[in-house]
């Protein structure tokens, strides 16, 4: 009779150390759901700002080459004694302060661009740190539901490694630490 309840409070321990563990990997993991989430709806704010900013860019391109073949051709006919000069020099001045405004327009737009895909690789770094915390806590919840139903120690302690990584990469993710499996996420992209 001491063996079976010695036996059952073994067993009702481990579930109540499962369930505690349950609890706090869940509760955790659902945090780290939200700010993970958020920080996805920001990528996508930043890809977008990166690829309207590459458009514009590749319009003051696309400005800058009409006024430098305008500007060539407005020299062609300068030398041809066809048209006014007045005219021709008035147009020359334009166009060469147009071409002037669209290079340094286009640099300007060029840096925002890089810069909103810059801020994207940042988000993406914590994103990875969140994309981590979520695989291991995902694990370490279903390691932890089967040492329950196998009485098992053995995998409730693996469930502990597998959440504390989980954890310390939420951690990561939320205080903006440089920890980053990049060798763990090249296997998976």
């Amino acid at each position: 009779m001491d063996i079976e309840i010695g036996a059952a409070e073994k067993k009702n321990r481990l579930n109540s150390m499962v369930a505690i563990t349950v609890v706090i990997l869940s509760v955790f993991m659902a945090i780290c759901k939200i700010k993970d989430d958020n920080m996805v709806q920001a990528m996508q704010q930043a890809k977008s700002d990166a690829v309207d900013s590459w458009s514009q860019y590749q319009s003051k391109k696309i400005k800058l080459h009409l006024a430098e073949s305008s500007l060539r051709m407005a020299n062609l006919l300068a030398t041809t004694g066809m048209a006014r000069a007045q005219t021709l020099e008035a147009e020359q001045k334009l166009l060469a302060a147009e071409i002037a405004r669209y290079e340094k327009e286009g640099l300007a737009i060029e840096a925002q661009a890089r810069a909103h895909e810059a801020e994207y690789d940042a988000l993406n770094f914590h994103d990875d740190q969140f994309d981590m915390s979520d695989a291991a806590l995902s694990i370490a919840l279903a390691v932890a539901a089967v040492a329950a139903l196998t009485d098992k120690w053995a995998l409730l302690f693996f469930s502990w490694g597998s959440g504390s990584f989980g954890v310390l990469f939420g951690l990561a993710g939320f205080f903006g630490w440089r920890l980053h499996p990049g060798w763990l996420v090249s296997l998976l992209t």
